[in-house]
């Protein structure tokens, strides 16, 4: 149950990346979230909008192995374990917050999920 919890938690949290990228990059609210300047964000809207699509699938993804139920815990954990990567990879090459905003609930997820919680 607080494993399935969890998975929820990171789906919304990427649902909500997925809405910053996709339609609020370009507006006071996404330059305050990614600490854009506006003529940076104009410039990478489109970028931003292919990252946030990926991010929705991975959200999906998390959706799916949720719908699934307990057949579902393969999905889950394969998709927890790319959000754990992708937020890895963020926080080594973008920013340490992407550390705590996606990789840390993340891990949490997937411990909770893998021991049955």
């Amino acid at each position: 149950m607080t494993g399935n919890i969890l998975v929820g938690l990171v789906a919304l949290i990427h649902a909500y990346i997925v809405y910053l990228e996709m339609v609020l990059w370009d507006t006071p609210r996404g330059h305050k979230a990614f600490n854009l300047t506006p003529e940076f964000a104009s410039a990478s809207k489109v970028l931003a909008a292919n990252q946030g699509l990926y991010n929705g699938f991975l959200a999906a993804g998390l959706i799916w192995g949720l719908y699934l139920g307990a057949a579902g815990f393969q999905v889950k954990v394969f998709f927890l374990l790319c959000v754990a990567v992708a937020g890895l990879y963020g926080a080594a090459t973008v920013g340490r917050k992407i550390l705590f905003i996606q990789t840390a609930p993340a891990i949490a997820a997937l411990i909770a999920v893998w021991l049955g919680w």
